[in-house]
């Protein structure tokens, strides 16, 4: 499930190739904005969003056909690998940033990108967090102090901010699943398939500082925590 790691990297490649000046997505940003462009209650068509991804000016400047061909259908085949994945389980595995210095785990150009999703309907998420339960109301509410974190605006003490940047890479991915129960519930299996009267649960995902489940023996944020 999801692209291999030679085609994303081939994608942030072409992310980078991108006009700097325009202040294209980078690969993290890209990641949650399709996240969140295919999280949202109303069908958002590429004619729209793609534009974002090019940067402020919404035109991508490239040098020639070829370049916008393979650029464009390399972001829309990811967009295809969340898309699926989403129908698959309705989790998905966030592409997060890594401080090359501290070797963290940097969430937020995630979130930058996931909401900025969130604007271009900001009606439809209003909606939903009018209509869903609470569980969902909290974790929208979440993703939302994730983006004021990010942003300076947060209210949180530093200590509480410190906390929750530690526990937000792992939170994420179930705060998209518990989205994605009301947002999409096309998606919803009530039953997994082999599992027969068990409620639908999304499968476990190691902690940043476990050890990697391939066996490699370092720490998952280190490993295949990377992608």
């Amino acid at each position: 499930m999801g692209q291999s790691d030679e085609a994303l990297d081939h994608l942030n490649v072409l992310l980078h190739a991108l006009p700097v000046e325009n202040m294209p997505m980078t690969l993290s940003e890209l990641d949650g904005y399709l996240t969140g462009i295919l999280a949202c209650p109303d069908t958002i068509m590429p004619s729209e969003w793609l534009p974002h991804v090019w940067g402020e000016t919404g035109e991508a400047d490239f040098p020639d056909q070829k370049a916008a061909e393979e650029t464009i259908s390399a972001v829309m085949a990811h967009y295809n690998s969340v898309a699926e994945a989403m129908a698959y389980s309705l989790w998905v595995e966030p592409i997060y940033e890594v401080d090359p210095n501290s070797d963290e785990t940097l969430w937020e150009p995630w979130v930058d990108g996931f909401t900025r999703a969130m604007s271009l309907r900001p009606d439809a998420w209003e909606r939903l967090l009018d209509q869903a339960d609470e569980e969902t109301q909290a974790t929208m509410i979440f993703l939302m102090a994730l983006q004021d974190i990010y942003t300076g605006r947060s209210k949180f003490t530093d200590d509480e901010i410190d906390q929750i940047d530690l526990e937000a890479p792992d939170l994420i991915p179930n705060c998209v699943a518990t989205i994605l129960h009301q947002s999409r519930p096309e998606l919803s299996r009530p039953e997994p398939a082999n599992l027969p009267g068990m409620p639908f649960k999304a499968g476990p995902r190691p902690g940043r500082n476990d050890p990697c489940s391939c066996g490699s023996g370092r720490k998952y944020k280190q490993c295949c925590g990377r992608n």
